[in-house]
């Protein structure tokens, strides 16, 4: 029987390589799980405990790349989002949207960072569990 089909991971082209993969393993808490060192390109993929991974690919081949400020939101399910938020905002990183709950996502606390080429980092954190009067 096959296994059915799914995403696993997304790539990011990065203009540098070593200071993505430090934002990344530091700041989000992901881990290398491959490199490869292609002939055009350079890549690391990251990934939470063997869960769908982000590839950072950095092209090495002399061609024109525009790195910074694509168009590309990654979203993260956190068990905090103001910690990470704070952990981009001390790597100097813009915050464009502090963490808050929002009644249309069900509570849940939203927070949006940007990566260092400007990818648009969106942190969810599940709302807390409502408690019942005893």
């Amino acid at each position: 029987m096959r296994s059915p089909d799914y995403l696993t991971a997304v790539g990011i082209g990065v203009s540098d390589l070593a200071r993505s993969a430090d934002f990344y393993e530091r700041v989000l808490g992901m881990k290398p799980t491959q490199t490869f060192s292609l002939d055009h390109m350079d890549e690391i993929v990251l990934a939470h405990e063997g869960r769908n991974a982000v590839v950072l690919m950095h092209w090495k081949d002399g061609s024109t790349r525009n790195y910074r400020d694509n168009p590309i939101k990654l979203v993260f399910q956190v068990a905090d989002a103001g910690r990470l938020i704070e952990g981009i905002r001390a790597d100097g990183l813009a915050i464009p949207m502090e963490p808050a709950a929002y009644p249309g996502m069900g509570g849940a606390i939203i927070g949006m960072g940007l990566d260092p080429d400007g990818y648009v980092i969106e942190l969810i954190q599940a709302p807390a569990e409502a408690t019942v009067p005893a």
